[in-house]
């Protein structure tokens, strides 16, 4: 039988006991740590049993810490030696469980002992309390922490991919922040094209495999080979699988078998969607099983993520097709320009720039005329093409042209083939020929290269200008010849007559209208025109099918400087088109870059003085050009068949001229 301790006078320890334990208390973090922390007391008590409700548990400690059984279990009987007593632990906002005090000397708890263990069981019940608010603002800020983190992963994941027009780079950031968030191994975006039987997915994938370089690759995938990806992007519902230990639907799908047999462990797959629209998915895996990558939070905030994705996946796609309206728009307008000036008179000649529709109305205005041409240029800007149109708008246009590059024929050669010759003329002479002279009879000569032409026939070729009569080599007998000359020369033949490379009087012969071709740096606008066209004519000529230019080469084109004018263009061209396997044209705008250095400008040139008996001999053959000019105008100076025409210089310039070499208009 137990008896009851004797109350003893105690009140002070007992008071320093509960401030101690109070103190020891307020620093505790868990529960296991507040029971121990109770003991040891200053009235008997070998064991403290703590029962909670909510969570539901059952603590039980000694002096020497938590025990891993509970000495007694509350509400059964003590044993024969043993008192307990059990309180109630209850703050003013909630009931925690009870907690039992137990002595086994043989003695039951006095009232004041069981006062004294109730003032113990309301500091741990504050003790509870505390403990659970502060667990309470610990999740709170665990779930302020994580919302914090994921929201700073959006923002970042969102102005990351969100600028992406490119589909290649969208997909390569969406790897990377993926990869840097997450460590995931595997991320493959696959995004929906085609329809019906033509479906397919277009896969961006990238995989990060551990020792080894990362490896891109870009692959089409059909559909109908893809059980488990169509039925995410129908269901519109992230799905998690387990690789390791795959169902019958994956083993029946070869796509995520081959992932399995790469070391994939687990996989999730998240759909694509924007406004109700399925644009495709993403693919993300791990090569170990670690269950928090694709735990539900992380699963829920890659979904945000993929929500953003697709908005920059739209965005993309619709920037694709503007891009791809905006080429054709101008396409079509370069086909608009180049049919309605080909409708026109010179349908050889492509051109929209004012420069070349100057040059064109000089063509017009000396085309009526039977006037030698001189034709000025650098190389590659079409001189021959500028000769065919004064010849077709001239009246000669029903009889031939004939053409003759000076440059190309032997010097020995040349005299022979410009003017003929007779049998027996020379060794090899068998037959007597015609010269380019006697063939463009009627018609029009066209003196390519005319600069390069030998000093020692210029003088020939001077007669045949001023008396339009001929003698073959080898031969006696005058042979009058109506052809009319357009000569064409890249070289600056004012300089040549200045070094004494070229006859001055052949010159000013030649030079009585001449016309000077921009180079096409200078008519930037005509180079969208000239290489569709080139990219059309080369096309069909090889049996291609090219109908379409981006509108960014277009604009490269234009800005680089063409020393080869339009001939180098052409070749560009025609290189681009070989290389090209598809419908838009292939150009390695790259390889121009060398082109893109402007040519230094030659040095300027000094013109060596002339003696005076030279400046007599050029004033009169300059006044023997004026009068022609005004006998076959009948003494008219300006206007479209005055003799400042027919010179090829201004009104004005004339004038002074004549004054200055006395001449008259009304004597002529």
């Amino acid at each position: 039988m137990l008896r009851t301790s004797n109350d003893t006078d105690t009140t002070g320890a007992w008071q320093d006991a509960l401030l101690q334990i109070s103190q020891k208390l307020l620093f505790q973090r868990d529960v296991s740590a507040i029971l121990c922390a109770m003991l040891p007391l200053p009235i008997p008590c070998q064991f403290i049993d703590l029962s909670l409700t909510l969570p539901r548990q059952h603590l039980c400690c000694d002096r020497d810490g938590l025990r891993t059984t509970p000495a007694l279990v509350l509400g059964e009987v003590p044993p024969e030696g043993h008192s307990r007593c059990v309180l109630p632990i209850t703050s003013p906002r909630r009931q925690f469980g009870e907690v039992g005090f137990t002595r086994t000397d043989g003695y039951h708890y006095s009232r004041d002992e069981r006062d004294f263990l109730c003032r113990l069981a309301q500091m741990l019940a504050l003790a509870l309390e505390n403990l659970s608010v502060h667990e309470t603002l610990r999740e709170e800020n665990d779930v302020l922490r994580h919302e914090r983190d994921h929201h700073r992963i959006l923002v970042d994941v969102t102005n990351s991919v969100i600028s992406c027009l490119d589909i290649d780079a969208l997909a390569a950031e969406v790897s990377k922040e993926i990869h840097r968030f997450f460590g995931i191994d595997y991320i493959s975006l696959a995004l929906c094209e085609g329809s019906g039987e033509n479906a397919h997915l277009k896969v961006y994938l990238t995989h990060y495999m551990p020792g080894k370089p990362m490896r891109r690759e870009q692959k089409r995938v059909a559909m109908a080979d893809n059980i488990v990806a169509s039925r995410v992007l129908s269901d519109s519902h992230p799905v998690l699988i387990d690789l390791c230990t795959p169902s019958q639907s994956v083993r029946d799908d070869p796509h995520l078998m081959e992932m399995r047999n790469a070391g994939l462990s687990s996989l999730c797959l998240l759909p694509l969607a924007y406004g109700h629209k399925p644009l495709g998915m993403i693919k993300l895996a791990r090569h170990n099983a670690d269950t928090d990558t694709f735990s539900e939070t992380n699963v829920r905030l890659l979904s945000q993520i993929c929500a953003r994705i697709a908005i920059a996946v739209d965005n993309a796609r619709s920037y694709d097709e503007i891009t791809r309206l905006k080429d054709n728009l101008e396409h079509e307008n370069i086909w608009l320009n180049e049919q309605m000036h080909n409708s026109g008179s010179f349908g050889e000649i492509i051109w929209q720039s004012a420069a070349m529709s100057a040059l064109l109305e000089q063509v017009q205005m000396v085309a009526d005329s039977d006037s030698t041409v001189l034709i000025l240029g650098e190389t590659g800007t079409g001189k021959e093409l500028i000769a065919r149109a004064i010849h077709k708008h001239s009246a000669r246009s029903r009889q031939r042209m004939v053409k003759m590059n000076c440059a190309a024929v032997p010097s020995g050669l040349l005299e022979s083939d410009l003017f003929g010759h007779e049998k027996g003329a020379f060794t090899g002479a068998t037959t007597t020929r015609q010269g380019r002279f006697e063939l463009a009879e009627g018609g029009t000569l066209f003196l390519d290269e005319v600069g390069d032409m030998p000093l020692e026939l210029q003088p020939k070729l001077l007669r045949v200008l001023q008396e339009r009569e001929i003698e073959r080599l080898g031969g006696s007998k005058v042979i009058a010849v109506n052809a009319r000359l357009i000569a064409a020369t890249n070289r600056d033949l004012k300089d040549m007559v200045a070094n004494r490379e070229y006859r001055s009087d052949l010159y000013y012969r030649l030079n009585v209208f001449p016309i000077t071709i921009p180079p096409l740096r200078e008519r930037p606008e005509d180079i969208p025109l000239l290489a569709k066209f080139f990219t059309q004519k080369i096309s069909r000529r090889m049996n291609r099918t090219i109908d379409s230019i981006p509108g960014e080469t277009l604009r490269r084109l234009s800005q680089l400087p063409w020393p080869g004018n339009v001939r180098e263009l052409e070749n560009v061209i025609e290189r681009a088109v070989i290389l090209t396997r598809g419908a838009t044209l292939n150009l390695q705008l790259d390889e121009l870059q060398h082109t893109a250095m402007v040519p230094l400008a030659p040095p300027p040139i000094v013109e060596p003085k002339r003696k005076p008996r030279e400046a007599l001999e050029n004033d009169e053959v300059e006044r023997q050009r004026i009068i022609q000019a005004l006998r076959e105008a009948n003494g008219i100076v300006a206007g479209p068949r005055g003799a400042a025409i027919r010179l090829g210089v201004k009104r004005t310039t004339l004038l002074s001229r004549m004054q200055r070499l006395g001449i008259s208009p009304q004597e002529w």
